[in-house]
């Protein structure tokens, strides 16, 4: 990816163009994090780039950004700008074409503002962005409150990498941050969503969730979340009230999915497991999160009391609970559940050995199914999961083994009393 990205400044520079890597690239080869994609800067025209570089396509061209694919990958090469005012919170009202030290000027934080030079393998830095990188913090270029209120997102940002990285948010970026806090509203679900979704499933996203809610930004965002604080628990561990409780959990999962990462943040906004799981269903349709997520989400706040209550359970009902889809995330909820609150794994782990014991029941396919049942003769309705429920217990208990024993034990126990049997 590097060599190809070269390759592109390579070809500007022999055009009598300036060419550098820019932005997040050149902090994360700083840091000796491996970094994802090449942007690239440049002096020359989106017009200019369009001719040198067959089969590029101009995708931001008011802004001057082209796209080339070469060798696999794909990388952006935008040229040197200065911006006028943002007067939509999101956009520059206009871009002005101009030099590096200008383009640096106009980016969000110092870290953010380096350029590398890939022939003569040097940095360039107008910005002090390698002593913010050294001294490892989170600051704007330039006045906090013009540049959060250029993109107010910037501010979910400058959280996001300071759970990322491990960094601080220097005092007048904080300040800055608290004081435009309210303005996050102006920024779509969309883009809220998809910032949130970085920082729950990313490094710290406890860490994370505690400068959401200190910043102020987490009333705007999720208000449902940040009235947890209020809620004072006896004390379990380092859990003070519910919203420190919900941290700990955040901070104890171990590479989680959206859903998962969003049912554990969520799980305490009702006072009941079925209220909780309709709230957070409610605020997953809010941030525009997808059908399937929202229905995840809601399934493991629902089902959760259901495992800590596992070692009551006769032996069909838990099997039929260790066959959903996703047990290891609801597994893994009750992990963390039980670790936040100062508890015993003991259930966790009565789960995990219970799910080895009976492996052989939770991955056997059903005996009968719907079809089955109308092809007897049945209509769907009410008997289908009174049939069906009592088939899957005495297949899991093994006093039922093929589909023919099943089919006449429905016949015996269930006789059709006219074609439409209800």
């Amino acid at each position: 990816m590097k060599q190809a990205a070269r390759r592109i400044v390579e070809k500007l520079r022999r055009k009598g163009y300036q060419a550098f890597f820019a932005g997040g690239w050149v902090r994360d080869f700083l840091l000796g994090r491996r970094p994802k994609d090449i942007d690239i800067a440049t002096s020359a025209r989106p017009d200019e780039v369009l001719r040198l570089f067959p089969g590029s396509r101009a995708i931001g061209a008011q802004f001057g950004v082209v796209q080339i694919h070469s060798y696999g990958h794909v990388y952006e090469v935008a040229t040197f700008r200065t911006e006028a005012a943002y007067l939509d919170g999101r956009h520059p009202s206009s871009v002005t074409f101009s030099g590096p030290e200008q383009d640096a000027l106009r980016r969000d934080f110092t870290i953010n503002g380096l350029f590398y030079d890939p022939v003569e393998e040097r940095v360039i830095d107008y910005v002090h962005g390698r002593d913010d990188l050294q001294a490892r913090v989170i600051r704007t270029i330039g006045d906090p409150t013009e540049r959060f209120s250029e993109d107010r997102l910037r501010m979910l940002r400058a959280i996001r990498l300071a759970c990322s990285l491990g960094f601080d948010i220097v005092p007048e970026t904080w300040r800055g941050i608290r004081k435009l806090s309210g303005a996050v509203v102006e920024v779509s679900r969309e883009r809220i969503r998809d910032e949130l979704i970085r920082i729950f499933t990313g490094p710290n996203p406890g860490r994370g969730l505690g400068l959401l809610y200190d910043s102020g930004l987490l009333e705007h965002i999720v208000p449902e979340v940040a009235a947890l604080a209020r809620i004072r628990l006896p004390r379990q561990g380092a859990s003070r009230n519910a919203l420190t409780r919900t941290c700990r959990r955040l901070s104890l999962l171990r590479r989680p999915s959206v859903s998962l990462a969003f049912a554990t943040l969520l799980q305490d906004v009702g006072t009941t497991a079925t209220e909780g799981s309709k709230i957070a269903g409610n605020i997953c349709r809010r941030l525009r999160m997808s059908n399937e997520e929202i229905e995840q989400v809601g399934n493991l706040i629902s089902a959760h009391p259901a495992f800590l209550s596992a070692a009551e359970m006769r032996k069909s009902t838990l099997v039929r609970l260790l066959r959903k889809p996703d047990i290891d995330e609801h597994l893994e909820l009750l992990r963390v559940n039980c670790l936040s609150a100062a508890h015993s794994l003991e259930a966790y782990r009565y789960c995990k050995r219970k799910l080895e014991e009976y492996h052989d029941e939770v991955i056997a396919p059903a005996l009968i199914n719907g079809e089955d049942l109308i092809a007897m003769g049945y209509s769907p309705g009410p008997i289908f999961k009174r049939i069906l429920g009592e088939v899957e217990d005495l297949q899991i208990e093994g006093r039922l083994k093929t589909r023919e024993e099943a089919l006449a034990h429905i016949t015996k126990s269930f006789p059709l009393q006219n074609p439409r049997c209800k």
